[in-house]
């Protein structure tokens, strides 16, 4: 297959330049972007779907970050704070996500040119040129987006944009539970019980889990640092188990620490598999989902395990399956994105979860980022489609050059800003996120 040119043309990214740019999500690169776009003095919009700005990143909040403070700070964001009295403290501590978000992202939106462009409560759901579906292509190139969006009325609203970046990320849209990546047979019955990754299991949620048989699926690190915290409940909470349903024959990926250059996750990977050893955990390997029902209290998850079908039971489930990119509103734009990751075509075989670590990721920008849509920008961890390895630094590089390109500014978006240490930027002993 003969690949389409995507190297963006800076005088077709210059059209409509009245029109403000849509920044979709209002997490730590969409601010990033708005903190570039107000340097740039370039008009934006951002469209949060969430009643709060951040609102993804306060679901995981009571989980530590590998990375310290120093490698979750945009630069440019960092310099529009320090002008209205905000310092940088305890650079080389990792932060949980509650605090990267009063620390850092809450006084970034409070920002005067920052806070009054941003839109809280309203969902993108399409994107699109404006008069046109995605089989025209005369005029395509300057006609401006439309972006659809979704409020909590009910009301649906058009808007205008000159380019759209979007930074929505895909917490919002997790893996299936099903291990053929559907929707799980029988998941309407037990969907009550079944929890999304992360929970905060020695917070907020410790009643939930307090007493019950807790299955966590997945082989991530999510699914880890979930499992770890349970079997320490488990060790106070009498009645309390945990299961550690993976589809592979074993969690090297996580928890071979010999393999991983970052401390941080290494050092994660060491306590799962010591829980596992020492049977607080109990690892159901080679477990391949494909069905589940409920039966009194009981959820009964069905899979295939050694050539043959198998049931577990269990109270709760945790699906720590991953994520992936929601893309559906990109109907009618022209997108080119790996067939197996769902990342950009230029950036897939740079972030290739089977060859890179997050600190091995080359640094790249809109040429990587580019699709067949002229002005259009997936940036982020929706960037990396179903990689796991994305790092924040690596997408404030990413708005970085974005928004170099958007302001016509060629030779600052061709350059490379990025620096990451040798064994990646995740250092902490305690994290769950880079």
């Amino acid at each position: 297959m003969t690949l389409i040119d995507l190297t963006p043309r800076p005088s077709t990214g210059l059209a409509n330049a009245h029109l403000p740019i849509a920044i979709i999500g209002a997490g730590p690169v969409g601010l990033a972007a708005a903190a570039h776009l107000l340097r740039r003095g370039l008009p934006f919009e951002v469209l949060e779907a969430g009643d709060t700005v951040a609102a993804s990143v306060r679901a995981w909040g009571h989980t530590r970050l590998f990375s310290p403070w120093r490698h979750l700070v945009d630069p440019v964001a960092q310099e529009l704070l320090e002008a209205h009295g905000w310092s940088l403290d305890q650079p080389d501590r990792a932060p949980s996500g509650a605090e990267l978000v009063a620390g850092y992202l809450a006084p970034l939106a409070a920002l005067p040119g920052i806070a009054e462009r941003i839109r809280l409560g309203v969902a993108v759901t399409d994107v699109a040129r404006e008069g046109m579906d995605r089989t025209r292509t005369r005029g395509r190139a300057g006609a401006p987006f439309t972006v659809r969006t979704l409020d909590a009325s009910g009301a649906v609203a058009d808007g205008a944009y000159r380019a759209v970046i979007d930074a929505s990320g895909s917490w919002l849209t997790p893996n299936a539970l099903a291990s053929n990546g559907l929707t799980l047979p029988g998941l309407a019955e037990v969907a009550d019980r079944v929890l999304p990754a992360l929970p905060d299991v020695l917070g907020a949620d410790r009643a939930v889990f307090a007493g019950r048989r807790t299955t966590v699926v997945g082989a991530g690190h999510s699914a880890a640092n979930t499992v770890i915290a349970l079997a320490s409940l488990a060790r106070d909470e009498p009645g309390a188990t945990v299961t550690w349903a993976i589809r592979s024959a074993s969690p090297d990926r996580v928890t071979d620490a010999e393999t991983d250059g970052l401390p941080g996750r290494a050092s994660l990977g060491v306590r799962a598999r010591r829980a596992v050893a020492d049977g607080r955990v109990t690892l159901l390997d080679g477990f391949e989902t494909v069905g589940a029902r409920s039966d009194g209290d009981d959820v009964v998850l069905v899979g295939r395990r050694g050539g043959s079908l198998a049931e577990h039971r269990t109270d709760l489930v945790v699906n720590a399956t991953g994520f992936r990119p929601a893309l559906d509103m990109y109907r009618e734009v022209r997108l080119e994105l790996d067939e197996i990751v769902e990342a950009p075509r230029r950036l897939a075989p740079m972030i290739d979860p089977n060859e890179h670590s997050c600190g091995t990721v080359e640094p790249h920008g809109y040429r990587e980022l580019a699709h067949p849509e002229q002005g259009l920008f997936i940036v982020g961890m929706k960037s990396y489609g179903r990689a796991p390895t994305f790092l924040l630094k690596t997408g404030y590089e990413q708005v970085r050059s974005v928004v170099a390109w958007l302001a016509g500014d060629v030779a600052s978006a061709l350059a490379v800003e990025l620096v990451l240490p040798e064994t990646g930027v995740c250092s902490t002993a305690d994290g769950g996120c880079c």
